[in-house]
């Protein structure tokens, strides 16, 4: 949304399960006279929109922990126990990213629930009605999509907060969770619209809870299901992607075609650190191990390529490559990048920041917005669900090769030919190359079951030296722990196997 409205709601969710929603007034309202007017129910889902932008979720480092808790990045100083995670160091006692999930999701989630439960009261344009209690299903669904893929079965909501009623709720299983979401995604998408005027863009629409209603059933393998969900977005003709790859995630190209939802921020009212995390100090920091897959300009491995040149590793590949990663020697703030630049790996990413060869000085407050889901990532979605449905068939191709003809990347066409295994691996690459840093690849991995496989050995920098090697538990790390200071205050919560 253009203009943000930062209202706390009558109705807060605070952090624990526990008090799933302790309803203090405000001092402008109260139960009996919130609830009365369209600009209240306005003001309401601002509030679930709201719950994104809070560091739990969207803001500080935490977006960027899920790349730095696969093989994709590494974050030097811990945040949100990434690193712990990451080295299967992890524990039962662990407050991490499971507590930010835990946490930042049930926020959004009671003040969705009371979207939900009382608009539907208030005397206003049945339409707009309508559309605040899609977004606000939307909305939910999000949230809950987000805790079930961790901990697989949680705590199912569907009313708004009672401190005697939910206080002992035990989890409910990760089937009936799904089923809640997807119900959510699609009577949200029959009433939202496919866009806005520019004064409410970014809102939830049509396509964006399609979207997300695919990544669910593709996150379950139900892949026709996929198939026929991503053909209702094909169908909206809305979106198509950005001409140059680097500049769709720039401020300035803010709700461009290719993006269908993301969380947006404003400055100087709701500002995130980005620039600071990703440029500034380079705390999240890309490994070798993803360097190492972009391919060469001529669409071959490292290893297969004539182009390669040990001595010169970063010419001629993807030109994805240069726009999602920065490298030593690079022009970089007027100058060119250092190893003081990039202490922790030799590289940072270049995405959501909007430091450039010519930034001088220092930059903060960013309101650059993060992407939770574009167009690319629905295509890359399609493919792989269509390849597993059908094998490499016409439309495979066609899906993955026009997110690699992108003009300013204009990568070659996946060979023909390919096999279905062959094409499963050239999908997974894509999605691991174009979707860099984006925190996709954790729930990729999960759901091809190769998590097991590329989570633990050592990880490298730009001098192939060892920073540190990663272990692995199947029987365990697959899962989050539920935070235990959730099962300390209501013991219906069962613990994940192995904590």
């Amino acid at each position: 949304m253009k203009k943000i409205i930062f209202y706390f709601l009558i109705v807060l969710f605070i952090q624990s399960c526990h008090g799933l929603l302790d309803s203090d007034p405000t001092t402008f309202y109260t139960q009996e006279t919130f609830w009365k007017t369209a600009d209240h129910a306005e003001q309401a889902v601002a509030g679930c929109y709201q719950a994104l932008n809070h560091n739990d979720l969207y803001n500080a480092q935490t977006p960027f922990m899920w790349d730095a808790m696969t093989p994709n990045a590494y974050n030097y100083d811990n945040q949100n126990g990434a690193n712990e995670y990451a080295r299967g160091i992890h524990t039962s006692t662990w407050l991490g990213m499971n507590l930010n999930v835990w946490r930042g999701c049930y926020r959004g989630i009671g003040r969705c629930n009371a979207v939900i439960a009382n608009v539907p009261d208030i005397s206003m344009d049945e339409n707009l009605k309508n559309r605040f209690i899609g977004e606000a299903k939307f909305l939910r669904a999000f949230y809950y999509d987000r805790m079930n893929e961790v901990f697989k079965g949680v705590p199912l909501i569907l009313d708004p907060p009672d401190i005697n009623e939910h206080i002992n709720l035990p989890r409910d299983s990760y089937e009936n969770v799904v089923e809640a979401i997807l119900k959510d995604l699609t009577e949200a998408a029959a009433v939202l619209p496919v866009s806005y005027p520019s004064s409410d863009d970014g809102r939830a629409t049509k396509g964006a809870a399609l979207s997300l209603k695919a990544r669910v059933l593709l996150q379950n393998h139900r892949y026709s299901e996929v198939i026929t969900t991503i053909n209702e977005v094909f169908n909206l003709n809305h979106y198509e992607l950005f001409p140059h790859y680097n500049g769709l995630f720039r401020k300035i190209n803010e709700g461009n075609s290719e993006i269908i939802f993301d969380v947006r921020f404003k400055a100087p009212e709701v500002t995130n650190s980005y620039d600071i995390i990703l440029a500034q100090y380079s705390t999240q920091a890309p490994l070798q191990n993803l360097v190492d897959d972009y391919q060469m300009i001529d669409g071959k491995s490292i290893q297969d390529s004539e182009l390669y040149d040990e001595n010169n590793p970063y010419v001629n590949r993807d030109p994805r490559f240069a726009q999602s990663i920065l490298y030593l020697g690079v022009p970089w703030r007027s100058r060119v990048a250092t190893e003081f630049d990039l202490h922790q790996t030799g590289y940072s990413f270049r995405k959501f920041t909007e430091y450039n060869a010519t930034t001088e000085g220092t930059l903060s407050n960013s309101e650059t917005n993060f992407i939770v889901i574009r167009y690319a990532d629905v295509l890359l979605m399609y493919a792989e669900a269509l390849n597993e449905l059908e094998g490499p068939v016409q439309g495979v191709y066609d899906a993955i090769n026009e997110v690699r003809n992108r003009p300013s990347v204009e990568m070659p066409d996946i060979p023909a030919g390919l096999t279905k295994e062959q094409m499963r691996e050239a999908v997974r690459l894509e999605r691991r190359i174009e979707l860099a840093g984006e925190s996709s690849y954790f729930f990729d991995i999960r759901r091809w079951g190769i998590i097991d496989e590329v989570m633990p050995g050592p990880i490298y920098n730009y001098e192939r030296e060892i920073i540190e090697t990663r272990e692995f538990n199947p029987a365990r790390d697959i899962l989050f722990p539920i935070p235990y200071t959730e099962i300390d205050l209501n013991p219906a919560l069962q613990q994940n196997p192995g904590y």
